[in-house]
């Protein structure tokens, strides 16, 4: 009796605990303060982070509608469509009239090919926003997917009529047409969305895709040049084109295609695919092979691959391995007679005889039932390409065209997905470079940045991994998130040891603004700078943090509507002994707006001159802040900025790539365009977008 009430007792001390605990979590968690933090992950594009963020959100106050819905669309970006749906469904359930819920989930359910689903919210979404184009021509492309030509071509009309000039609407009732098999309207389609801006890349490809499938092959091959022109990154052009000179006899130019989108994309199977086939034509069986090679070792399914292998090991004698992989072939394909008559004649090499009278009877049989079984259909003309998707063991020496699946994509582009002002030519500044631990791999542009006093702070050893410079920021994964949580705690217990330490802010700092939290960053930013006023990278990340807010203020500016001490309040240091608090209060008088917006600006400048009188050098400083000039449309200081970086380094791409845009803001056309041509040159290929636009 005394030890079972001892228990009760025990578990009911438990629960009051727990629950204890968990009112104090919630207690800890400014939950708008951690919503900004996932907002700006978000804008970052750092998705895993920005889910951790809204998990804690959730768990804290689970009756707001608004962070399922970001954790929604984390998730979407991140192919989660599944999490994305249950989220939007969470978030639809706290808050019925969250419109926007309604339409990412309607995308997320598209991807899933819920069509009925995803038109049941489409729907929901038009009734608030009737003109809305991207709905409408989501709600195209879902009727199409679903074979609903004639829903399809009213949402299509609708919105071409209420949208004139938008091209991506024209093109996708191109697309429409084409899959009811109207070529003639799908073709006026296309020309129309070029008339309507011809420097739109997928018009030209898709025209130049119909124009290949009607064998005008001069016309295809025209139009694929022009898509590649405005837009060098795309390989299923080059891919089509080679397929268009190949079907023109022009193999050279064909094989240069393949060698090019090799070059960019080293990992494209068709690339390999093809590139084998060709070198193969021409003789060139050992680099067929290689090849061919690469393809088996990346996708170890690929039966054609390894039967235009085996015929090519024939061929240089390699009878073993000839035989391995015609083995492995016919062990797929039991009645591909071409198959057994190769494994007849590799037989025949290694004296088997018997079995190789076996093979060559069987495929006599095989052959000639197959002969009879053609006799009944028409003739067609043989065929040269096939598609990724088409696994027919006959078509084993056809080129292979760019994957529809791929096709598709482009074809039907969910509007929701990405920012919709880089699907043209974009023409924003090249991004800010900041110092950090990560960076994304560029193929065009493989230099290393250098900067002296980086190198030394590396020397030093003292942080636990190499600084570099960058302007390809990445964002985390989930084990390099938890890696710097940890690592802002284990900071923090050495600063409570060590407090004049200013390493120790700044390697805190740089771990704060990798998860986002830009805040914090910018107090041990500061804090570094006061203990050592000669810290030259922490004055540097210090106006980066500060930019970055800034960027994500001009996005979110009602989360920064805090009351007077909200922690989102931005102290900026103007001087030795004076400073200026920003908070955003109920005041929406617009010269306040201005004051604060001028002192935020000038903050960042009075960093980044701090550092360029400690370290006239520093050319990445004059980098950054000529961006903040530019954000302030002072554009003339800007390339005064640019002038000075050149003068030091006269291969910064990224600085001729921005001086000429620069000076095509001030009606400098010519020199911005020779700036532009020297950023294309030294590998900057949005550069030559924006010089075809200009000069045309």
């Amino acid at each position: 009796m005394t030890l079972t009430f001892y228990r009760i007792v025990k578990k009911y001390l438990l629960i009051l605990f727990t629950l204890f605990q968990s009112i104090i979590l919630s207690a800890q968690i400014n939950t708008d303060r951690v919503t900004l933090i996932g907002r700006n992950a978000l804008y970052f594009e750092d998705y895993i982070l920005a889910i951790q963020y809204f998990n804690q959100v959730i768990k804290s106050k689970p009756y707001l509608a608004e962070p399922y819905f970001y954790r929604a669309v984390a998730k979407y970006y991140l192919d989660d469509f599944k999490g994305a749906d249950e989220d939007c469904s969470q978030c639809i359930e706290r808050n019925p009239f969250f419109t926007n819920a309604y339409q990412l989930r309607a995308d997320a359910r598209q991807n899933q090919k819920d069509y009925d689903g995803a038109l049941e919210d489409y729907k929901v979404s038009l009734k608030n926003n009737p003109d809305d184009k991207f709905i409408l021509i989501n709600m195209g492309i879902v009727n199409i997917e679903k074979k609903d030509y004639d829903e399809a071509e009213k949402n299509l009309d609708r919105l071409v009529q209420t949208n004139p000039n938008y091209t991506q609407g024209i093109l996708t009732r191109g697309s429409l047409y084409l899959e009811r098999g109207d070529t003639i309207k799908a073709l006026e389609s296309y020309s129309k969305a070029i008339d309507k801006d011809k420097y739109f890349a997928p018009a030209y490809s898709m025209r130049a895709s119909t124009y290949f499938a009607q064998k005008e092959y001069e016309k295809a091959l025209t139009d694929f040049d022009e898509a590649i022109k405005l837009d060098p990154m795309i390989t299923g052009n080059y891919i089509n084109r080679g397929l268009t000179k190949y079907y023109k006899n022009d193999l050279r130019g064909a094989m240069a295609d393949y060698d090019h989108v090799v070059d960019i994309e080293p990992k494209n199977h068709i690339a390999h695919f093809n590139r084998a086939l060709l070198r193969a034509q021409v003789g060139d069986d050992n680099k067929a092979i290689a090849d061919f090679d690469f393809v088996i070792q990346n996708e170890p399914d690929n039966f054609i691959a390894y039967m235009n292998r085996g015929i090519l090991k024939n061929n240089i004698g390699d009878i073993k391995g000839a035989l391995n992989d015609i083995n492995i072939v016919l062990k797929e394909y039991p009645d591909f007679y071409q198959g057994f008559y190769l494994r007849s004649e590799i037989k025949r090499k290694q004296n088997d005889l018997r079995n190789a009278e076996q093979d060559y009877l069987y495929a006599r049989r095989k052959e000639e039932q197959t002969k009879k079984d053609a006799f009944a259909g028409k003739d067609k003309e043989s065929d040269k390409t096939r598609e990724k998707s088409d696994k027919t063991i006959d078509k084993f020496n056809l080129l292979v065209v760019a994957d529809k699946e791929e096709e598709e994509k482009s074809k039907y582009n969910s509007e929701t997905r990405g920012k919709v002002q880089n699907k043209q030519v974009n023409t924003e500044l090249a991004p800010t470079f900041i110092v950090s631990y990560y960076e994304k791999v560029n193929d065009l542009q493989k230099f290393i940045h250098y900067n002296q006093d980086l190198e030394n702070l590396n020397k030093q050893n003292i942080l636990s991994r190499k600084l570099i410079i960058t302007n390809q920021e990445v964002a985390l994964d989930s084990a390099q998130i938890a890696t710097h949580f940890t690592s802002i705690n284990e900071y923090s217990k050495l600063i409570d040891e060590q407090p004049e330490k200013a390493i120790l802010y700044f390697a805190r700092g740089i771990d704060y603004m990798l998860v986002q939290d830009f805040n914090s960053a910018i107090e041990d930013f500061r804090k570094a700078t006061v203990i050592d006023p000669k810290f030259t990278l922490a004055y540097f990340n210090l106006a980066v943090a500060y930019t970055k807010q800034l960027k994500s203020k001009d996005i979110f500016p009602e989360l920064y509507n805090q009351a007077p001490q909200s922690e989102l309040s931005i102290n900026m240091k103007l001087g030795a002994d004076k400073s200026v608090t920003t908070t955003s209060g109920t005041n929406s008088d617009a010269d306040s707006k201005a004051m604060r917006s001028r002192l935020e600006y000038e903050s960042i400048l009075k960093s980044y001159d701090q550092l360029i009188e400690l370290s006239p050098d520093f050319t990445f400083a004059y980098y950054n802040r000529a961006e903040i000039k530019s954000m302030q449309k002072d554009f003339r200081s800007a390339i005064l900025d640019y002038n000075e970086i050149l003068r030091r380094d006269p291969e910064f791409s990224e600085a001729y790539y921005n001086r000429g845009l620069s000076r095509l803001q001030v009606k400098d056309t010519d020199r911005g365009l020779d700036d532009l041509r020297k950023a294309g040159e030294l590998g900057m290929v949005s550069a030559y977008s924006i010089i075809k636009r200009m000069t045309e």
